[in-house]
């Protein structure tokens, strides 16, 4: 066991965690697959579908393996977790509200501002925690 995590371990751990508990609600919600099917709203406030269910579970799942990985996967995960929800906030942000991602992953104003603050909070952690260093032997005469 760890006695200490570093912001990505944390950031890929509890982010992981709680995006496989949101995808598996989200079923309750909307268990449709189709461009985008029926969408509905956990919570009443973010859209989801089938497929965007899928896409939070299997986020969740990576951000788990990436804790449980170590240091250095968690970083990997939360700079490019945090990379690619910056550019799906950005795009929901530019298609509008109660449009689709790819015609078939459903976002409004309150999806694109959480991937926003997602996105935000990935890089953050990934670059408070230090990159993983290789440790070398010199040559020995």
């Amino acid at each position: 066991m760890h006695d200490e995590y570093t912001p990505a371990q944390v950031y890929a751990g509890a982010f992981g965690a709680v995006l496989l508990v949101v995808g598996l609600i989200g079923f309750l919600y909307s268990s449709a697959f189709g461009s985008p099917g029926d969408v509905d709203g956990v919570f009443g406030i973010f859209d989801v579908n089938g497929w965007h269910n899928l896409v939070h579970i299997a986020s969740g799942i990576l951000g788990l393996a990436a804790f449980a990985a170590g240091a250095s996967a968690s970083r990997t995960f939360a700079l490019g977790f945090g990379a690619v929800y910056l550019v799906v906030a950005i795009w929901g942000f530019i298609i509008g509200d109660g449009e689709s991602i790819l015609g078939f992953l459903p976002v409004n104003t309150e999806d694109n501002v959480l991937h926003l603050v997602i996105a935000a909070v990935g890089i953050a952690a990934g670059a408070a925690s230090a990159p993983a260093t290789t440790h070398t032997r010199g040559a020995t005469a």
